[in-house]
């Protein structure tokens, strides 16, 4: 059996690529394991993300059954759902914008939210609300128009630049930190011209799931 330092689920393949170069860049030797199920979020953002809890506890527990691993969802709309089932599956499971999230409320008390679909406002707002706790926030929410629609259709860097475009839309008197709340969303953040700290979550929940890697031979 192959040795795997963290089980990652997607419902996007775009992800796959994304998630191999950070490891390649961040975390040598560290081994993946992708999931792609694209059907759990068609049917979270039509009967929300609540309706998929049992099709995504059997898709988790065949996959850590065969390495007991960390797992890290990459979706932003099922990502409570999933880390609900950690219990039931007996292994840690990660949203990966939890680790952006707690950045995000400690760099200011005014956010805003970006997404290409409107299923992810609603988690991640009240992922926000959870990380800051007693801490009040005040959160706008910015749907980037005809993004997501790039994005099915394969056009990503069509998509990161209309994200872009809404991230460099706003005022710096109207946030303290902008949150990209989809990973698909992350390499918009190379793009902005904007002076707001843009925060995307793929690198920080990948760092987060696999921990500190142990240094290899004749590394101190």
């Amino acid at each position: 059996m192959t040795a795997v330092g963290a089980v990652l689920l997607h419902t996007s393949p775009a992800h796959v690529p994304v998630f191999d170069a950070l490891r390649d860049r961040n975390h040598p030797g560290a081994v993946l394991r992708h999931l792609v199920v694209p059907q759990l979020l068609a049917r979270a953002r039509v009967e929300g993300p609540e309706a998929v809890a049992p099709a995504l506890l059997e898709v988790l527990a065949g996959a850590v059954a065969r390495a007991a691993v960390p797992v890290l969802v990459t979706c932003s709309t099922i990502g409570a759902t999933a880390e609900s089932l950690a219990p039931e599956l007996g292994v840690p499971v990660l949203r990966v914008d939890r680790p952006m999230a707690a950045a995000a409320v400690a760099a200011g008390r005014r956010m805003a939210v970006l997404a290409t679909v409107e299923s992810t406002f609603a988690p991640t707002c009240e992922l926000l609300a959870e990380e800051a706790g007693e801490r009040p926030l005040s959160i706008s929410r910015h749907l980037v128009p005809g993004a997501w629609e790039r994005f099915e259709a394969g056009d990503i860097a069509g998509n990161l630049a209309l994200v872009a475009a809404a991230a460099d839309a706003l005022a710096p008197a109207e946030a303290d930190v902008i949150v990209l709340a989809q990973a698909s969303m992350a390499g918009a953040a190379d793009l902005v011209t904007t002076r707001i700290p843009v925060l995307s979550s793929p690198a920080r929940g990948l760092a987060a799931v696999l921990g500190p890697q142990p240094s290899r031979a004749g590394e101190s």
